[in-house]
């Protein structure tokens, strides 16, 4: 009975036996992220502007995220994350043109690639850890700059297949999300869904027949990333 007793007693010493006890003690922790993106644009249009244009769509798509992850420890609920990030990422716009009568319409869609340099500075709020596992909100600002932007290009208006859509290189943004910590034996592993939404508008109007009925186009990008830290 003895025997058993202890068995019991070290069985459940043994559950609540926490990894990275002393994680929280640390001022600055590293690692890296990984994510993939969904990115898309909030669009105000106006199709008054062009005679034959009947529907303007964006269509979301998909990419990856590569970061590195710093992480200053504030206080026991509190963290200032700051994770420079390499972002792939991909937009479509769907245009369809009515054609003469008794032709049907036409539906040009535009890829709208960018390369971003994210420049993210976020305060994150966990809850207080139970056992290997802790919850967290995550809030704040980030910058980004598009490193393969063709703001420069001159397009030429009688060539709409060629025709370039035009945006800021440089976009602002606010963040929003959610994530889960979970304390393995050798290192943090941290899934998060967060949201991106776009502060300026990044259409250059350049007055071509794409660009006329645009009159805003802001990021909105959907993240969902996993971190390594140590």
């Amino acid at each position: 009975m003895l025997f058993g007793l202890a068995f019991v007693n070290t069985n459940a010493q043994q559950k609540t036996l926490l990894n990275l006890g002393d994680f929280d003690e640390k001022k600055i922790h590293f690692g890296f992220s990984l994510g993939v993106n969904t990115s898309s644009f909030i669009m105000e249009s106006d199709l008054s502007k062009s005679d034959s244009l009947i529907r303007l769509e964006v269509l979301p798509q998909s990419g990856f995220n590569l970061g590195i992850v710093t992480d200053l420890h504030l206080g026991p609920l509190f963290d200032l994350r700051f994770i420079p990030t390499l972002s792939f990422g991909e937009r479509r716009l769907e245009y369809t043109f009515l054609e003469n009568t008794g032709k049907p319409s036409t539906v040009l869609s535009k890829a709208v690639e960018s390369t971003y340099l994210d420049f993210p500075l976020n305060l994150k709020y966990r809850s207080i850890r139970y056992n290997n596992f802790a919850a967290y909100f995550v809030g704040g600002f980030m910058y980004s700059y598009d490193l393969i932007s063709q703001k420069d290009v001159i397009n030429a208006k009688s060539n709409i297949a060629e025709t370039v859509i035009k945006l800021d290189n440089s976009n602002i943004n606010y963040q929003i999300g959610v994530g889960f910590d979970f304390f393995l034996e050798y290192f943090k592993f941290s899934p998060e869904l967060k949201m991106s939404y776009g502060v300026n508008n990044l259409i250059i109007n350049d007055n071509t027949i794409l660009s006329d009925p645009i009159t805003s186009l802001r990021s909105k990008i959907f993240l969902l990333s996993f971190t390594f830290e140590g």
